[in-house]
């Protein structure tokens, strides 16, 4: 086989290889974007619409929010906790009727309370806080957006939202003090059932080494101190 043979091949084989490539990646990309739309949502829009359309920026401005905050375990509520929240969001919506801006201002330092509590970044860390939020509650997180908007007005105009915009603000807000607070009673329910399995289980094995002659403290005990020491 001549050179100028095995050089033509040579070409043949790598555009084909470059071809592949290039697919390969395309559709990497067409189902990375799919994957984010579904994962983000309205927030995959508002990326968009803030990288004037560029679809490329947007996802990476989302991937990124994910390698940053995706392994975020949001963590438990007290009982005591979780219920002074809910007196403190019940009051907030009263104190709209006659106050609605001072409402949106405590909305917002509530919601960035609680999100702190489940083990999201600190309150004081606002920037941050909103993109772990949005990946992990990107249906709701916008609410938290708009009153947090209200409360910290920063340029012309931003001051003069009316009552009308307050109240849809805190409206969409309390989905996400519901989501948040939601998954806080879900977590608290699964714990109480997997104590008392465990309670049971515990039980038994007791009652069946006490028969045995050999009766020990249970497991699910044992777990239960080391999880409180």
């Amino acid at each position: 086989m001549s050179t100028g043979v095995i050089i033509v091949l040579i070409v043949i084989v790598v555009a084909v290889v470059a071809a592949v490539i290039a697919r390969l990646v395309m559709a990497r990309g067409a189902g990375g974007g799919q994957s984010l739309k579904r994962r983000f949502g309205p927030e995959y829009d508002r990326a968009l619409a803030r990288h004037d359309g560029d679809s490329q920026a947007a996802e990476r401005e989302l991937e990124e929010r994910v390698q940053r905050h995706g392994s975020l375990r949001e963590q438990p509520l007290e009982p005591a906790a979780l219920d002074r929240y809910t007196v403190r969001w019940t009051a907030i919506q009263e104190q709209f009727v006659d106050s609605p801006r001072d409402a949106v201002v405590e909305a917002d330092r509530l919601l960035g309370e609680v999100a702190g509590a489940r083990g999201f970044p600190a309150g004081d860390r606002y920037e941050e806080q909103l993109s772990a939020l949005s990946v992990h509650h990107a249906h709701h997180v916008n609410g938290y957006r708009r009153v947090h908007l209200a409360a910290h007005p920063n340029g012309a105009g931003a001051d003069r939202a009316d009552t009308e915009e307050l109240r849809e603000s805190l409206v969409e807000a309390r989905a996400l003090f519901d989501a948040l607070t939601t998954s806080a009673r879900d977590d608290r329910a699964q714990l109480r059932k997997a104590d008392r399995d465990g309670g049971e289980e515990a039980a038994e094995t007791t009652r069946t080494d006490s028969s045995r002659g050999r009766s020990h403290a249970p497991w699910a005990l044992n777990r239960r101190h080391v999880k409180g020491s």
